[in-house]
């Protein structure tokens, strides 16, 4: 007959302590459980970290949390390793307790690997070129201390028996979900509760809403399924598939002694709107030597160099012709696609992520995007907030997003001088309720703006759909430019918000030559 571990007393908080390890860290489900575990020691955990702080600094409950789960397996320890058999609910308990422990001992030894010493540093955000080599030689000693950390603490058979035999994945899980807990906090900054729904739904794109499915197999599938961010321009799209991208699952090589893939290797970004379609093509599919005029060589494309655990980020998605959603659709269905020039078939093997300022769905019922493709980059789909959403009048939260971008400009050192002088500008100059219609990348060039200059002057209401050509909107409406006039001011804000003439030619129907013409018409 199987054994019971856990006393019925301490069932409900011993359960708690082992949903943690399966529990999204952004979600309300995860604040709840610890206030299970810890009743009246439970404190609210912070969900901002300035520039130079330690990551400690969110842990906010964490320390006690891990010293009960240890305290909890220390004291069923010696009775687990008698039984041979115990209940299938205790022995799932037990399990997810060992990971709980063992992961968080190790949670110092993976920053390393991943490039945080005691706060989350600039190489993070840009990498700093030799990770592979660093991660090498730092991943095999941390391999050696989970291993240990599996004989100490894995009691009950059962457990011990399914933990070795995934050994080299579960260390694998451990160091994905160390990296998405940095990457979401370097790359998605404040404390508000717009920013902490944006980090929960980066984390399910990474791991799903049900981890034990994620680590039963399901990791193993999630390249299938694309990622389509939306949101409006200059809310840090790109960000947020970074933290997607750079957090996926790589499994470490215990023959090897290294992971399989490094991570930062393996983001692929791509602005489509910056680009002729010819070249999209070339860029993401490749192409055969002579395939075109100028191709000197064979090349492997984006979805070709993509590894298995890689990602491709397709930026302005929104921006591509009818001709290249055709053949990225079928990239998603059949993960298939042919070089430029070459019959041969190639496989791609890594993972999607897209982006788009437009609304796709208006945009498929304008018959510009295709619905068949647009319902293929639907399978999980993430909304970015507006600045004005995020900040909602709160002086705290603008601070705290103030101080990364014055780090990023002036170092940690000058940021909290730079931090105030912003905010108090801000307050007398604009006040807490200004709109941020150029959301964070204003609020970008509002901070170096006031470093240079000393103060920031807005575009003039009214332009910002309309390009910066000074009041010409008002001029239409008055009647007072001519057609040549129309024609010009209108193709040069088309020009300035798609980002190239191909773009602009795209959204306005037209070719490229066509638009050359109109901005060359007299603005008068």
């Amino acid at each position: 007959m199987a054994s019971s571990l856990f006393r019925g007393a301490d069932r409900e908080q011993v359960a708690a302590l082992a949903e943690l390890i399966y529990t999204n860290p952004f979600s309300g489900e995860r604040r709840r459980l610890e206030r299970v575990v810890l009743g009246d020691a439970y404190v609210e955990p912070g969900w901002t970290l300035l520039p130079g702080q330690p990551l400690h600094r969110l842990e906010g409950n964490l320390r006690s949390l891990v010293d009960r789960a240890e305290a909890v397996l220390e004291a069923v320890r010696p009775r687990a390793a008698r039984l041979r058999s115990v209940s299938e609910r205790d022995r799932a308990l037990y399990e997810a307790l060992v990971h709980f422990v063992i992961f968080h001992r190790l949670a110092s030894g993976f920053d390393a690997l991943i490039g945080v010493g005691c706060g989350l540093a600039e190489s993070v955000l840009v990498g700093d070129g030799g990770g592979r080599g660093r991660r090498s030689g730092g991943a095999a000693v941390l391999f050696d201390r989970f291993l240990q950390d599996v004989d100490r603490y894995a009691a009950v058979w059962a457990v011990r028996e399914a933990v070795r035999g995934r050994m080299e994945e579960w260390f694998g899980f451990y160091f994905q979900v160390r990296r998405a807990w940095v990457h979401t906090f370097a790359f998605i900054h404040g404390g508000s509760e717009a920013i902490r729904r944006l980090r929960a739904r980066v984390w399910q794109s990474v791991f799903t809403h049900d981890m034990r499915r994620y680590v039963g197999g399901l990791y193993a599938r999630m390249s299938d399924i694309p990622t389509l961010i939306t949101g409006p321009s200059g809310t840090g799209k790109e960000l947020v598939a970074r933290a997607i991208g750079l957090s996926r699952f790589i499994p470490f090589d215990a023959r090897a002694r290294a992971f399989a893939a490094d991570f930062e290797a393996n983001f692929l970004p791509l602005n489509l709107s910056a680009l002729s379609a010819p070249l999209i093509e070339s860029e993401l599919f490749g192409h055969r030597r002579g395939a075109f005029t100028g191709a000197l060589a064979d090349r492997d494309g984006y979805f070709e160099t993509c590894g298995p655990y890689g990602t491709v980020f397709l930026d302005e998605i929104g921006e591509t012709a009818p001709e290249i959603q055709v053949k990225l659709l079928r990239v998603l269905q059949t993960r298939q696609f042919n070089r430029l020039g070459d019959t041969a078939v190639r496989l791609f093997r890594g993972r999607v992520v897209a982006a788009t300022n437009r609304d796709l769905a208006a945009e498929v019922r304008a018959g510009r995007f295709r619905e068949d493709f647009f319902y293929r980059l639907c399978g999980d789909r993430i909304e970015t907030p507006g600045l004005a959403e995020v900040l909602a009048g709160d002086e705290n939260e603008l601070a705290c997003i103030v101080a990364h971008l014055a780090a990023r400009l002036v170092g940690d050192a000058g940021a909290a001088e730079v931090t105030d002088e912003v905010v108090a500008w801000i307050r007398r100059h604009l006040g807490m309720g200004y709109p941020w219609p150029g959301n964070f990348r204003e609020l970008e060039q509002c901070v170096r703006n006031i470093v240079v200059h000393g103060h920031y002057e807005p575009l003039p209401e009214g332009n910002g759909d309309g390009g910066r050509g000074g009041d010409w909107l008002e001029a239409a409406r008055a009647g007072q430019l001519s057609m040549d006039g129309l024609l010009h001011h209108y193709c040069r804000a088309v020009v300035e918000r798609a980002g190239s003439l191909e773009g602009a030619a795209r959204r306005l129907g037209v070719d490229r030559r066509t638009v050359r013409r109109y901005l060359r018409l007299s603005p008068e």
